[in-house]
């Protein structure tokens, strides 16, 4: 046996041997009426801050019991179906107007926006070399680590990385931004090419283009795409740009910027907590789960045999025997997530038209089923709606986009409600984040080492 075999020998017995031990009771958890996972008992989430960025409205409180209603979702107290509605009916990009408004907390005039998208535009110029050294020399499996560790690098290249002045992190907040597209395509060139042996397509960001369009300019070979295309995925960036200060991510930022720490490491590190297969990794695991039931689903169209699959994931029997359904189920939404409505009836438009009607059908007889299975398997009365992770992944698969894209796609968008809330804790935050945690470790005497 070789060194390493013996070392990880080694570690799996200790690892072995830890979890025999069950160190903590669950019954310990009501006992001291520990919130797991920051939640209520009727699932709410525990209060720990106030926010002016976004809002997810989910239930109301009525007479102290909580009521479920339809979801809503505000930037600024501006609902995102206006933001959308509005940008769709004039038939231009959003993404932008969306960044003013949550960083500045004011949707931006006609000049205002002009002059913006000037900046933004010189803003998305990476460092010099930075592509070559930070990125593609160093290639990952993973875009979303990849895009932490550029994130973290862009620090070294920052002549002023550690003022906590809201003018200067407004400005590394920009910079971030506007940079996120080509860091993400050339963190994908680079696993394309020499992990997956495929040619390599590194583009020069073309400063005429939106956002959104200068990224999938980038991640094509031939550079192109269709307007269509580009204001679609614009509204999926809309969508994830922000959700309020309670979600995994966004709370990290503001845990991690609470410590007086830059801007670079609160990113990095929200970056981190959104791959979870929990929080944005969820997109990911969403098509993961769908390729399973399409395999071991003979007629999609069949309740019976659909809600059957369902239980069985539901009782860890398949897909990835987490137990979960992903895409199904949110920490706020229990009526409707309005993401998932919008997205809906964008999938459905572009299944109709590229031939992905019975993939869509058998989306959404998974999302009518989901709530009675759940139900029936764990004996829940409890509301549960499809989440925005159901249904943009299929529509990123209909563009034709990688997966390996989509969670780091989610972050492109969600760096804009990262960077807003890391301003919102330098401005008016003024004292490090840190719960309590209760000890349930007994007393134990020392043993000397001849001893044990």
């Amino acid at each position: 046996m070789d060194r390493m075999s013996e070392y990880y020998g080694f570690l799996s017995e200790i690892a072995q041997s830890m979890k025999a031990r069950e160190v903590i009771n669950t019954e310990l958890y009501k006992k001291y009426n520990v919130k797991r996972g920051l939640r209520n008992a009727d699932g709410t989430g525990v209060l720990v801050g106030l926010t002016a960025i976004g809002e997810v409205h989910g239930y109301i409180v009525d007479e102290n019991e909580k009521v479920d209603v339809e979801g809503k979702l505000y930037y600024r107290g501006i609902d995102v179906e206006d933001l959308i509605a509005r940008k769709e009916a004039e038939n231009r990009f959003g993404f932008e107007e969306t960044i003013f408004l949550l960083l500045f907390g004011t949707l931006p005039t006609k000049d205002e926006l002009e002059h913006f998208n000037k900046m933004m535009q010189v803003a998305r110029n990476l460092p010099r070399g930075f592509a070559e050294d930070m990125i593609i020399r160093v290639p990952s499996k993973d875009i979303m680590n990849k895009l932490a560790t550029s994130v973290l690098g862009l620090y070294c290249y920052d002549d002023n990385p550690d003022e906590r002045t809201v003018a200067n992190v407004l400005r590394q907040s920009a910079e971030l931004i506007a940079r996120m597209p080509a860091m993400i395509a050339y963190c994908y060139n680079a696993k394309q090419h020499y992990l997956d042996k495929e040619s390599l397509h590194i583009h020069e960001q073309d400063p005429s283009l939106s956002l959104v369009e200068n990224f999938l300019s980038l991640i094509r070979p031939d550079r192109k795409f269709t307007d269509e295309e580009a204001k679609l995925l614009d509204t999926c960036l809309i969508l994830h740009a922000e959700h309020g200060g309670g979600n995994n991510s966004s709370f990290t930022a503001h845990v991690i910027s609470s410590t007086g720490t830059d801007t670079y490491s609160a990113v990095s590190a929200s970056i981190g907590a959104l791959k979870g297969p929990r929080h944005g990794g969820a997109n990911k695991a969403v098509m993961a789960m769908m390729d399973d039931i399409e395999a071991n689903v003979k007629d999609w169209n069949s309740d019976d045999e659909v809600a059957a699959y369902l239980e069985k994931i539901l009782r860890k029997e398949a897909n990835d025997n987490s137990g979960l359904i992903y895409g199904m189920g949110h920490a706020v939404y229990t009526v409707s997530d309005p993401r998932t409505t919008i997205l809906r009836q964008n999938a459905e438009r572009l299944a109709y038209e590229r031939g992905f009607e019975k993939e869509y059908q058998l989306y959404t007889n998974i999302e009518r089923l989901s709530p009675e299975v759940f139900s029936k398997v764990r004996g829940m009365d409890k509301k549960i709606c499809a989440n925005v992770d159901l249904y943009s992944g299929f529509v990123y698969k209909i563009l034709g986009i990688d997966p390996a894209l989509y969670t780091p796609m989610f972050a492109m968008g969600r760096s804009v409600g990262w960077c807003a809330h890391v301003i919102e804790e330098v401005a008016f935050g003024g004292k490090i984040i840190r719960p309590a945690y209760k000890s349930v470790c007994k007393r134990a005497q020392y043993i000397p080492l001849e001893d044990r």
